[in-house]
């Protein structure tokens, strides 16, 4: 990986995000963390003007009302005009009739530089009638070695459709423009077990793009990266100093805010797809 991305992001990188509720915080926190700046505005008088002075937009539609959806199409389409990127986190797309039809008409209405979501959602993109039991992947769908090429030819699909950047979460994750395609093995399972680590990584895939916006593919591959090998690091400490969740999702913000070059040369486990 080219680590002029990660000094670009240091320069400063301010992303407006759009996000949901619920992990609000530490999005913010996590781009705070990585050398960015986070606005988290989402009033439709004023989501125009803040995305004009930010260097990314990230949508996400955790948390959906018609309030909130005006503000996503406004900024979206704004963002487009000025040639900001766009990251689009689908959050339980299929969860409901209300929330994949949302979706859907975002994707239409709005270009996306990055689609960000674990196999469920980037699955559910593709079958507007598919139906999953939440904002977690399901079973049949979690990836392992064995469908790991089923799911690299869902991401280029979907990649290709959208002329985005496709990013899918999991065990294994996946970042393809359908043209090339990194395999990224970092991470570790108990991230599962604390709320908004696929939130967070949107937000840091913004802080990365909004840095490095002609080099979408990369930088967001080295978003995905940090995030997992803070993952692992944090975990260790966990484990280390016998603690629990809570301090795994302190932890794991604590190392974003490490991790330097040597770090990331030393930890990032990243494979280009033959």
């Amino acid at each position: 990986m080219d680590m002029k991305i990660l000094k670009n992001l240091k320069k400063g990188s301010l992303v407006h995000c759009i996000t949901n509720y619920v992990t609000v915080n530490d999005v913010a926190n996590v781009i705070l963390a990585s050398g960015g700046s986070p606005i988290m505005a989402d009033g439709i008088e004023e989501v125009s003007e803040i995305i004009e002075i930010c260097n990314s937009l990230v949508i996400n539609i955790g948390t959906l009302n018609p309030r909130v959806i005006k503000s996503m199409l406004e900024a979206g389409k704004t963002a487009n005009k000025i040639n900001k990127p766009v990251v689009l986190d689908p959050v339980a797309i299929g969860a409901s009739n209300f929330r994949t039809e949302t979706c859907l008409n975002l994707l239409k209405e709005v270009r996306y530089s990055v689609i960000r979501g674990n196999a469920s959602e980037i699955k559910a993109i593709l079958d507007g009638n598919k139906t999953s039991g939440g904002v977690d992947v399901s079973v049949e769908d979690i990836i392992n070695e064995s469908n790991l090429e089923e799911y690299i030819k869902v991401a280029k699909k979907v990649s290709e459709i959208y002329k985005s950047v496709v990013v899918i979460t999991g065990p294994i994750d996946i970042v393809t423009d359908s043209k090339k395609t990194y395999i990224v093995r970092n991470g570790h399972e108990n991230m599962e077990k604390i709320t908004g680590t696929g939130c967070m990584l949107a937000g840091l895939i913004g802080a990365f793009v909004g840095a490095n916006p002609t080099n979408i593919l990369v930088s967001t591959t080295m978003a995905v990266g940090m995030m997992g090998l803070s993952g692992e690091l944090a975990n260790k400490k966990m484990i280390k100093e016998d603690v629990g969740t809570s301090s795994l999702r302190m932890f794991l913000i604590d190392y974003i805010s490490k991790l330097d070059e040597e770090g990331l040369k030393e930890g990032l486990k990243i494979e280009t797809y033959k």
